[in-house]
């Protein structure tokens, strides 16, 4: 159903003509993200500015019962930012400005635009950088929505570690700054933990203060083949328990090494199950030392090749390999679709939940490309198929749903960085049980109307 003229008049007088839409082009490009689920038009596209104006355009949707959906960079891949009661799609991507560095504080402050790779180019300047990196081109806002970790989240956290304040629109416009700029606080209740996830259905968040870390003098890098999976994946969860502190870990199963070897000149890794590895510090020879010991923990579980003293540009190259991946699988596929898959467990039962996984797929005759951010315990297996074509992708169904229950059977979780969206609403009464309950009393408590990304979460 169309928006009522008056409320499409009302909007225009918020923002510049050429900063809202009703074209048809817009609004597929605002349909749907980068996941299988099916589109679903918005009536109306609004590319605010600043928080002030996102607050009139919310107030005014508010008062007409008009759903509203945040968009980022449209990079998601469960379906959280399609607008699947149409409405409004506020994109935030050209609240772009970064509106201040604060060096000797490690913090900046950001609009929710930001992409998170051009903030870290502006910090390499002043020796700082912001670790999360969920490998696409991501908005910071869409990061913090979605409390995004990525590849070193095992050294630094995820977004949600690093966030110092917010600046939040409400369901009814009203415009609330939580957090403080201290380093730590004991005062009240963490508003900024509870936005960092909640998808757009709480706030809509349009700033962002972030702590940073600087960005350390020497990185080590090496790569470690194994022999199957489980001696790659219990490697990983020795090194955890070792006290060793890796600044990444990263697993990837045979079927990505090849994808790696096929589509890329620089590697040609043994075809088996290879594990990277990266430690941060101060001086090499520290460096050193930790991965002479890694070294010793790798061939103790029957390592096969151990590649170490990775120079800059290699590791460079290596990181854009793994970053790439996904399009490799794509590419290996054409005209069809991934199902993504994102679990994460403990550390101790990283193992029990790849083997689990690789035979499940082989057990259905299904390629699964297994690889993830195995210190910790998150593991992805995309799948492809075609959603048109019901009797297959059922299959695929089957298999995740079979891997996440899985997964929550060890204590672990249903999405690990993807976020709930759509498509994993249907597990959060198996992760979460009566809590489910109180989670749904906050979202009424926020947004009573159910304005704020309608059909998410639950």
């Amino acid at each position: 159903m169309a928006l009522p003229d008056s409320i499409l008049r009302r909007l225009e007088e918020v923002v510049d003509p050429d900063r809202i839409s009703t074209g048809e082009s817009n609004l597929s490009l605002h349909a749907k993200d980068e996941s299988f689920h099916e589109p679903h038009l918005p009536d109306v596209v609004i590319w605010p500015k600043d928080t002030e104006e996102v607050s009139r355009i919310v107030r005014i949707c508010h008062d007409a019962n008009i759903p509203v959906t945040p968009w980022g960079a449209g990079t998601s891949l469960e379906g959280n930012p399609i607008p699947v009661r149409g409405g409004v799609v506020i994109d935030l991507q050209q609240m772009n400005e970064i509106l201040g560095i604060r060096e000797d504080d490690l913090q900046v402050d950001v609009q929710a635009g930001v992409v998170f790779k051009d903030l870290n180019k502006k910090l390499a300047r002043y020796g700082l950088f912001f670790p999360p990196d969920p490998g696409a081109s991501a908005t910071i806002g869409g990061m913090v929505a979605n409390n995004a970790s990525g590849i070193r989240a095992i050294k630094y956290g995820a977004t949600k570690d690093l966030i110092q304040k917010l600046t939040v629109v409400l369901a009814d416009g009203e415009i609330i700054r939580p957090g403080t700029l201290a380093f730590k606080t004991s005062s009240g209740l963490d508003l900024c933990r509870l936005f960092a996830g909640s998808e757009g259905i709480l706030g809509i968040i349009t700033e962002i203060t972030l702590r940073l870390v600087g960005i350390p003098p020497e990185f080590l890098s090496a790569t470690v083949s194994f022999p199957d999976a489980e001696s790659a994946t219990q490697t990983i969860s020795q090194i955890i328990r070792s006290g060793l502190s890796p600044a990444a870990l990263e697993f990837l199963g045979i079927n990505c090494v090849r994808l790696v070897n096929k589509y890329t000149e620089e590697f040609d890794f043994p075809e088996s199950p290879l594990v990277f590895i990266e430690f941060h510090g101060t001086n090499k020879e520290g460096l050193a030392i930790d991965l002479d010991l890694v070294r010793g923990l790798c061939e103790d579980n029957g390592a096969t090749h151990f590649q170490a003293g990775i120079g800059r540009q290699a590791r460079a190259k290596l990181w854009q390999a793994r970053y790439d991946l996904h399009d490799f699988i794509l590419r290996e596929h054409p005209g069809l679709e991934p199902m993504a898959i994102d679990t994460a467990v403990p550390i101790s039962k990283l193992p029990a939940l790849v083997t689990y996984a690789e035979r499940i797929a082989l057990e259905s005759d299904i390629i699964g490309y297994v690889f993830g951010h195995a210190g910790s315990g998150n593991i992805h297996m995309p799948m492809m198929g075609n959603p048109r074509d019901k009797t297959s992708w059922d299959v695929l169904e089957d298999i995740n749903h079979r891997l996440v229950e899985y997964a929550i059977s060890l204590g672990g979780t249903a999405t690990g960085e993807h976020g709930v969206g759509i498509g994993k609403m249907q597990f959060m009464e198996m992760e979460h049980g009566t809590s489910l309950k109180i989670m749904r009393q906050i979202k009424h408590l926020f947004d009573p109307k159910g304005i704020l990304n309608p059909g998410k979460m639950f």
